[in-house]
């Protein structure tokens, strides 16, 4: 059981600093009063691909027998972490000023609690 639980914490880890990077990056574009660019929706595709495979992780393992106290909630959060990057990039495009990377910022941000909770749920502390 340790080398999912390695899997999974090494999985969160990466996903905390690229999205907390990626919220920064966001914060300074709107700081510079700029539009949403194809650098941010590139990294929020990323951020997007990464998470879907967190996700694919997740599941396979609860499908394999290996799963937290709270699968339900377990299962939620991850269904939640993958709509956050979609959405903030749909409506960042849309927003055609400062607040767009701002609100993709905001995006980013969303996902370090959503994984960290995820790997509260993983590990039974919570």
């Amino acid at each position: 059981m340790f080398p999912g639980r390695a899997m999974i914490g090494a999985l969160a880890t990466a996903l905390i600093i690229g999205s907390l990077l990626l919220a920064a990056l966001c914060v300074i574009v709107a700081l510079r009063d700029r539009p949403m660019g194809i650098v941010l929706l590139s990294g929020i595709g990323l951020l997007e691909l990464a998470l879907l495979t967190q996700a694919g992780v997740g599941i396979a393992k609860v499908v394999g027998g290996e799963h937290p106290a709270e699968t339900a909630t377990f299962i939620g959060y991850l269904a939640g972490s993958i709509l956050i990057p979609p959405v903030a990039a749909f409506w960042a495009l849309g927003e055609r000023t400062r607040w767009g990377p701002a609100v993709a910022a905001v995006g980013c941000f969303a996902i370090p609690v959503m994984v960290g909770r995820l790997l509260q749920l993983w590990q039974g502390t919570a």
